[in-house]
C-alpha cells in the first residue's frame, strides 16, 4: 500500500472541509467565520481566497461538483450558497428559519436542494425559488428530539438520513413536489410524501449518532454512535422490520465520520486518530484493517518543525510509573502506560517515547470523504481531516496491512 499525503493546513482544527468538482481546490474552515479556498500546487495546498460572510463558527461545508456552488453553515444559524463569478465568489442568503445553530449541510445528489441539520431539533430541506430568486426551505421536525449531527442523501436524491444527539438515526422522505420527479420504489418504501418516516433506528447503548451513510445502491445505510459502535441496517420494506440489522461493537474509541467505499466496505474514523476499514454483508460485518500503518514509520510530529524542546525526563512527583498510566488513560484512551516501539493493544493509541501518537493524524479525525474513484465507480482514495489541522489522503486496499491490522481482534458483533 503506497504512503498518504500528509499536508497540514491549519495549526488549529478544521471544522468543514470539502473539496471541488476536480479535486485540485479545497474549501476548509479553520475553527472560525471563514471559509478558505485553497488550491493544489504540486505536494503543496496555496490558499487563493477567503470567504467571509459568517459571524460565527463554520460548522459544515459542501461543494456541488457539477454546479460547482458551496454551501455554508454556520453557528449563527444561517447559511450561504457560494456562486463563482468573474469578481469572486457571491453569496446568497438562505432562509433555514430555525433558531439554533447549523450543524451540518450537504447538496443532494442532482444538486437541485441541499439540507441543513440544526440543533433546533430541526432539518431544513432547502431549494432555489426561481420566482423570489432566493433560497427557501422546509423542515422536518418530527420525530428529532434532539440536535441533528449528520446527514447524507440516498442516491434517489428524495431519501434523506440524520443522525442525532438523541441516539437515533432516521430515514426521511425529503419530496418536494415541483423539483423532484415520483421516485422508483425502493426497500425503504414507494409512497414518500415530504417528511414520511421510512426508517428509524436506535444506537445499541444509546449513545448520540455521530454520522450516517447510505451505500452505493441505498439499499443499506451504517452509522456510528459515541457507544463506539458501527452500525449497519439492511431494511427489508416499508413498514418492516430490518432483514438484517449488524452492530460492531469495537474496542476503541468512539468513531466520528464514515463513508463506503464499495457495498461491502466502509472506511471509519474518530478519536482515535487512524481511518479503519469494515467489510461484510448482510450476512454480517467485521473490522478488516487500519489504513494507518503507525508501527512502521514511528511518530509525527504536530508541526513540520519542532516549537518546543523537551526536557531530559528524571524523577520527580509528575514522571512516575503510576501517573504516566493515568495521563495515557486520561489523554490517549490507553490502559497501560505507552511502552516505546510496543504495538499497542485492541482499541489503543499507539504512542512513542516522545509522546507523540505513531500515527499520522496527532488527534481526533472529524471527517471521512471519498476523494478518487476508479473506473466502476468504487473508491480507491478518501480524505481525512482532523483537529489536529492536517488533510490526508489515503490509498484504500482490499487487503489488510500488517502492523496494526492485529490489533482490534477482538471486536465482537
Amino acid at each position: 500500500m503506497s504512503a498518504p499525503e500528509v499536508f497540514q493546513l491549519s495549526m488549529g482544527p478544521l471544522t468543514g472541509v470539502a473539496f471541488g468538482p476536480d479535486r485540485s481546490q479545497v474549501a476548509v474552515s479553520p475553527n472560525n467565520n471563514e471559509a478558505q479556498i485553497y488550491s493544489r500546487s504540486g505536494d503543496s495546498w496555496d490558499l487563493k481566497q477567503t470567504l467571509s460572510e459568517h459571524d460565527k463558527l463554520i460548522t459544515s461545508i459542501s461543494w456541488a461538483p457539477n454546479t460547482n456552488r458551496i454551501v455554508t453553515c454556520s453557528q449563527d444559524r444561517n447559511a450561504y450558497v457560494w456562486t463563482p463569478t468573474a469578481q469572486g465568489w457571491k453569496p446568497a442568503l438562505v432562509l433555514l428559519r430555525i433558531n439554533r445553530a447549523a450543524t451540518c449541510v450537504k447538496w443532494s445528489p442532482k444538486e437541485d436542494k441541499f439540507a441543513v441539520g440544526s440543533g433546533a431539533r430541526t432539518i431544513a430541506v432547502c431549494s432555489f425559488d426561481e420566482e423570489n430568486n432566493w433560497w427557501v426551505s422546509k423542515h422536518v421536525k418530527k420525530p428529532l428530539r434532539s440536535t441533528v449531527l449528520s446527514i447524507d442523501w440516498h442516491p434517489n436524491n428524495v431519501l434523506l438520513a440524520a443522525g442525532a444527539a438523541d441516539a437515533k438515526a432516521y430515514v426521511f422522505s425529503a419530496f418536494i413536489k415541483g423539483i423532484d420527479a415520483k421516485p422508483e420504489p425502493t426497500v425503504w418504501g414507494d409512497r414518500l410524501p415530504f417528511g414520511t418516516i421510512c426508517g428509524e433506528f436506535a444506537s445499541p447503548n444509546g449513545g448520540w449518532v455521530h454520522d450516517v451513510a447510505f451505500s452505493p445502491s441505498g439499499d443499506a445505510l451504517a452509522f456510528v454512535s459515541h457507544d463506539s459502535s458501527v452500525n449497519i441496517v439492511y431494511p427489508s420494506g416499508p413498514g418492516e422490520p430490518p432483514a438484517a440489522f449488524i452492530s460492531v461493537r469495537c474496542p476503541s474509541l468512539p468513531y466520528l465520520s464514515l463513508t463506503f467505499t464499495n457495498e461491502s466496505q466502509l472506511v471509519a474514523a474518530g478519536h482515535d486518530c487512524q481511518p479503519v476499514v469494515f467489510s461484510g454483508s448482510s450476512s454480517g460485518w467485521a473490522y478488516s484493517h487500519s489504513l494507518d500503518e503507525a508501527a512502521a514509520s514511528g511518530s509525527r510530529a504536530l508541526t513540520p518543525n519542532a516549537t518546543g524542546t523537551r526536557s531530559a525526563s528524571g524523577g520527580g512527583r509528575l514522571n512516575s510509573e503510576a501517573f504516566n498510566m493515568f495521563k495515557a488513560a486520561d489523554t490517549r484512551g490507553q490502559t497501560k502506560a505507552p511502552v516505546s516501539g510496543a504495538g499497542a493493544g485492541a482499541g489503543a493509541i499507539p504512542v512513542g517515547s516522545d509522546g507523540m501518537l505513531l500515527t499520522v493524524h496527532q488527534n481526533s479525525i472529524t471527517s471521512v470523504e471519498p476523494y478518487e474513484w476508479n473506473a466502476s465507480g468504487e473508491v480507491v482514495k478518501v480524505s481525512t481531516v482532523g483537529k489536529d489541522g492536517r488533510l490526508v489522503l489515503w490509498p484504500v486496499s482490499g487487503k489488510a496491512p500488517g502492523g496494526i491490522a492485529g490489533r482490534m481482534a477482538n471486536l465482537q458483533m
